[in-house]
C-alpha cells in the first residue's frame, strides 16, 4: 500500500510505502509518479516496509529519472535494516540520499 502527499512547505512529495514493496505496487507508484508529475523533491518512506525486491529498485530508478536524476531531490528515509542492505548492495547510496 502507498500513501501520498505534498507538503506544501517544503514543495517536497511525500511517500509512504507499507508492506511489500514489489512487482505488485508497480501501477500504484506509477500513478503517483504521474499525478506529482513537475515536482522534482520526493520523500520515500521505507519504515513500514516488510519486503523490497527487484522491481522496488526499479521504481525507485523510474522515479529518479522523473525527478531529474539528482541524488538531492530523492530521499529514502528509515528503511528496516534487511531494505537498507538491499539498497546499499545495489549501491544505492551512491544514486540517492539514505536517512
Amino acid at each position: 500500500m502507498i500513501h501520498h502527499e505534498l507538503i506544501a512547505k517544503t514543495k517536497t512529495v511525500k511517500v509512504v510505502v507499507e508492506g511489500r514493496f514489489d512487482f505488485n505496487c508497480q501501477n500504484e507508484f506509477k500513478e503517483v509518479i504521474t499525478q506529482y508529475s513537475g515536482q522534482n523533491r520526493f520523500l520515500i518512506d521505507l519504515s513500514r516496509v516488510t519486503y523490497m525486491d527487484s522491481a522496488a529498485l526499479g521504481m525507485l530508478l523510474l522515479l529518479r529519472d522523473h525527478a531529474g536524476g539528482g541524488q538531492e531531490k530523492i530521499i529514502l528515509k528509515s528503511a528496516p535494516p534487511a531494505t537498507l542492505d538491499v539498497l546499499r548492495i545495489a549501491n544505492f547510496d551512491r544514486l540517492f540520499t539514505l536517512e
